[in-house]
C-alpha cells in the first residue's frame, strides 16, 4: 500500500514538473516560471506534510524520489561555482573598463559588504534585545544534543585559534584543492587565487602585452563556455524550486517552531529590517527600489528555497548585469566576493543574536557597550570566509561565539527552526551582494541606467 502511495506522489510532482515544460514551452517569462513552482512546491509539501505527516514512509519514500531533482539541482549549481568564480574574477580583470579602476571598484565593493555587515549585526543586536531573547529560556532535546556533540568537534578546529590565525587560513593554500571546496574557506582562497592571476595579468599587459592578448583570449573563450553551462543549468530553476520548497515544507517541525516563534519571529523582524536598508540604500543612490525589488524576486526566490549563497551565484552575476544593467566585471566581483565576505544574514545577523542570547549566561551585560562594540567589529571581521552553502551560518556564530568565549551551544539548540531562519538569511546574503553590486556600479559610472529603468525586462534564460 505504501508503495502505491509513493508512486502516485510521483505521478503528480511528474505532473507537476510537465506544467512547468509546459509553460518554457509556451515561452513564459522565467520569474513567473519561478514563482509558480514556488507556489506549487509549498502546496505540493504541504499536502504530504498534512496527509501523511513528516515521518511517515510514504513521506520519506516520496522525498527520496523528489531529491533526483531538487538536490541533483543543486549539485548542479555547486558544480559550476567554483570555476564560475574562478573564471569570474580572472574575466574581471581582463576587462579593460574594469582594470583602469580596479582598485577602487574593490575597495567598493568589499568596503559596501562589510560595511552592510557591520549594520546588519546592529540590527541583529537590537533586535534581540527589543524582543527579550534569552538562550537559557531554550529547551535541549535529543536532536539538540546531538547536534551539540557535532558542534563541539567542530568548534575544536577553531576555538583555539585568534583572529590572526583565522586571516590566515583564507589565503589558498593549493589551488586545485581550494577548487574542489574541500576546505569552509575554500570559496574566499578561490577569489585570492583568481585575483592574484589577473594582478599577474596586469603586469604581464604592461610589459608583454602580446602575450597578455592571447591570455585574455583564452579567458573570454572560457566565461563564454562556462556562461553557456550556467545558462544551461539554470534553465532547470523552476524545476529544482518546486523540488526543493515541497521538501522544506513537508518535513518542517511546525511543533518546534511555534515553541520557538519568538526566536524565528525576532530572526525575520532583523532580515525584513535590513532589507529594507538594502532599499534605503539604493534610494539614496537614486535608484528605484521597486524596480530593485521585482528584478531580484527570482534570484531572491530562488537562494530563499535552496538556501545556498553559492548556488544562487549564477542568477546573482545573470540579474545584476542583465537586469540592473552592472557592467560585467562588477557583478562578477560583486557576486564571487558576496559569497564568502559580508554575508549580511549568515554572518552579521544571525551570530550577533545568538551572541546577545548567550551573554548573560557568560555573566556579560549584552547591554555594555563595549561589549557591543566588541560584538560588532569581531563580526565584521569573522564574516571573511564563510561558506555560501547551507550551513555557513553556523560557521560564522561558532567562529563568533569563540572569539567571545560564549558557549557554543545555543546554536545546537536552534536545530528544529534552523532551515526556516536560513532560508530568508541566505536571500539576504544575495540582495546584500547585489546591492553592493549596484552601489558600485552607480558610484563608478559603470551602471547602465535604461537597462535598470526597464520595467519588464526578463533574465535570458
Amino acid at each position: 500500500m505504501d508503495t502505491l502511495l509513493i508512486i502516485i506522489n510521483i505521478a503528480i510532482f511528474l505532473l507537476l514538473i510537465f506544467l512547468l515544460f509546459r509553460m518554457q514551452k509556451k515561452h513564459i517569462s522565467f520569474s513567473k516560471r519561478v514563482f509558480t513552482a514556488l507556489g506549487i512546491g509549498i502546496v505540493l509539501g504541504l499536502a504530504i506534510h498534512l496527509v501523511y505527516g513528516t515521518d511517515s514512509n510514504i513521506t520519506k519514500g516520496s522525498l527520496e524520489w523528489f531529491n533526483i531533482v531538487g538536490s541533483g539541482y543543486i549539485s548542479l549549481l555547486k558544480m559550476i561555482v567554483m570555476p564560475l568564480v574562478f573564471i569570474s574574477i580572472v574575466s574581471a580583470f581582463t576587462k579593460l573598463k574594469l582594470t583602469s579602476n580596479l582598485g577602487k571598484i574593490s575597495a567598493l565593493v568589499i568596503g559596501i559588504l562589510l560595511g552592510t555587515t557591520a549594520i546588519a549585526a546592529s540590527i541583529g543586536i537590537a533586535t534581540a534585545l527589543g524582543f527579550n531573547l534569552e538562550g537559557i529560556q531554550l529547551e535541549e532535546g535529543e536532536a539538540e544534543v546531538t547536534r551539540n556533540t557535532e558542534l563541539q568537534e567542530t568548534v575544536g578546529g577553531v576555538k583555539d585559534m585568534t583572529i590572526p590565525q583565522q586571516i590566515v587560513t583564507l589565503f589558498p593554500q593549493n589551488p586545485f584543492m581550494e577548487l574542489t571546496g574541500a576546505r569552509p574557506t575554500s570559496t574566499i582562497a578561490v577569489v585570492i587565487f583568481a585575483a592574484i592571476i589577473g594582478i599577474a595579468y596586469l603586469g604581464v599587459r604592461k610589459k608583454e602585452p602580446e602575450h597578455a592578448d592571447f591570455f585574455a583570449k583564452i579567458i573570454e573563450t572560457i566565461y563564454t563556455v562556462v556562461m553557456r553551462v550556467v545558462t544551461l543549468v539554470l534553465r532547470l530553476t523552476p524545476y529544482g524550486v518546486l523540488a526543493l520548497m515541497a521538501k522544506v515544507t513537508a518535513t518542517s517541525d511546525y511543533s518546534a517552531i511555534v515553541k520557538l516563534g519568538k526566536f524565528v519571529i525576532a530572526s525575520y523582524v532583523a532580515l525584513i529590517i535590513m532589507f529594507a536598508i538594502h532599499l534605503l540604500l539604493l534610494s539614496l543612490a537614486k535608484q528605484n527600489p521597486v524596480t530593485y525589488v521585482k528584478k531580484a524576486m527570482p534570484a531572491l526566490a530562488f537562494a530563499f528555497t535552496s538556501r545556498s549563497s553559492a548556488g544562487t551565484l549564477p542568477l546573482n552575476i545573470k540579474t545584476q548585469h542583465q537586469e540592473f544593467g552592472v557592467s560585467e566585471g562588477i557583478a562578477n566581483f560583486a557576486g564571487s566576493f558576496g559569497l564568502s565576505i559580508g554575508q549580511n544574514g549568515c554572518a552579521g545577523i544571525y551570530p550577533a543574536m545568538l551572541a546577545i542570547m548567550v551573554a548573560p549566561n557568560a555573566g556579560i551585560n549584552p547591554l555594555d557597550p563595549t561589549f557591543i562594540f566588541t560584538l560588532i567589529l569581531i563580526v565584521a571581521i569573522s564574516s571573511f570566509g564563510v561558506a555560501g552553502v547551507g550551513g555557513g551560518a553556523t560557521f560564522a556564530a561558532l567562529l563568533v561565539l569563540s572569539a567571545l568565549n560564549l558557549p557554543i551551544a545555543i546554536v545546537g539548540l536552534l536545530i528544529s527552526v534552523e532551515p526556516l531562519i536560513d532560508m530568508g538569511r541566505t536571500a539576504l546574503n544575495v540582495s546584500g551582494s547585489m546591492t553592493a553590486g549596484v552601489l558600485t556600479g552607480k558610484i563608478t559610472g559603470e551602471l547602465d541606467q535604461e537597462v535598470y529603468k526597464q520595467p519588464k525586462q526578463n533574465l535570458q534564460v
